[in-house]
């Protein structure tokens, strides 16, 4: 029986330059989850398929607005009034393989950081999986435990 290891999981990954998240540096998290769900970022107002941007009320408060339709954001689900919040769809976004409109400087707040991150972590699950079932096709076998 070969023996199947979370050590040899994780060397597999690191082998195709897939490391730990809170390993790994923003911006090649940044390209790896990019590119595995072929979803890319544009500054194109033009052609886009989601966008994350603001927009001030009449009376200057400034609003952040994610959304498919810029033109017609659905205000009970698209709008922002704090930017804590503004990034939480964009995980999934980049997910369903999107071409997404967003400022430069956007993309260096804190929220949109930590969405990469979290895309980042659900990537990395999947590719330990991957692995993991690629190895048990190979014929390796966790060793059991008095528990398992």
């Amino acid at each position: 029986m070969r023996k199947l290891t979370d050590e040899l999981i994780e060397s597999k990954l690191e082998e195709s330059g897939i490391l730990h998240f809170e390993e790994m540096e923003h911006e090649r998290k940044l390209q790896l989850v990019l590119d595995h769900y072929g979803s890319e970022f544009t500054h194109d107002w033009q052609n886009y398929g989601f966008c994350f941007t603001t927009t001030e009320t009449a009376d200057g408060y400034e609003l952040y607005m994610a959304t498919a339709d810029d033109r017609s954001p659905d205000f009970s689900y698209d709008i922002y009034y704090y930017d804590s919040q503004w990034f939480e769809k964009l995980s999934d976004v980049i997910i369903e393989g999107n071409r997404i409109q967003i400022d430069e400087y956007m993309m260096d707040e804190y929220g949109f950081q930590d969405a990469i991150d979290t895309t980042y972590e659900e990537f990395y699950n999947d590719k330990l999986k991957d692995i993991e079932d690629e190895l048990i096709e190979k014929g390796y076998e966790r060793e059991r435990t008095g528990n398992s």
